[in-house]
């Protein structure tokens, strides 16, 4: 089955190829000739999603899925969340975020965060969000050079190391967009069989 990713982020992309291994065929928005960025003006990382699976289900009619991670931080109340990758600015890099979320936190002994990705599919006409959670802390200091985003600051819980310190394979393992995509396999297994 042929599904449309609605991302022009290479790092998500192949993410999720090596979690499906090859049980479906995956078509990134580059891949359809779209490289205009969708707009993102939901509320809620949910919104975000659906409002990006719409837009190409009308522009292609057929069966894709997007996502959309925030990182929600308890001393920030919350922040970066949908802001999460644009938080240093609108042409802002995955380091200005993260230097600008060090800044905020330095004096900070609350370091509690949670990362949370909700994957939005659109097929037959209906459709399904799924939802992955990860808890953590924000680390003082970036550590690992694996992954993307904030990865290198972001200590998963019962872990001693960062996102960004761990192989992509164990991170695939137990990441929120690995829990998202883990609901979404199980819901097209079901429609595939």
């Amino acid at each position: 089955m042929q599904l449309i990713f609605a991302t022009h982020n290479r790092h998500k992309l192949q993410e999720i190829q090596s979690a499906l291994n090859d049980a479906f065929q995956i078509v990134s928005l580059k891949d359809m000739g779209l490289n205009e960025d969708i707009p993102e003006t939901g509320n809620t990382i949910t919104e975000n999603a659906l409002l990006k699976a719409h837009y190409v289900y009308n522009l292609y009619h057929k069966p894709c899925f997007a996502d959309d991670t925030g990182l929600e931080i308890e001393a920030l109340n919350g922040r970066p969340g949908i802001y999460s990758a644009r938080y240093a600015g609108e042409n802002c890099n995955f380091d200005d975020n993260m230097n600008k979320v060090l800044s905020e936190m330095h004096n900070s002994s609350n370091r509690r965060a949670c990362f949370t990705t909700v994957i939005a599919l659109i097929i037959n006409d209906k459709q399904y969000t799924f939802e992955g959670k990860v808890k953590g802390e924000i680390l003082s200091a970036k550590r690992g050079n694996q992954g993307f985003g904030y990865d290198p600051i972001f200590q998963p819980e019962g872990y001693t190391i960062s996102f960004a310190e761990m192989s992509t394979t164990q991170k695939n393992r137990i990441s929120h967009r690995a829990i998202a995509l883990e609901k979404l396999i199980a819901f097209l297994k079901t429609i595939k069989d």
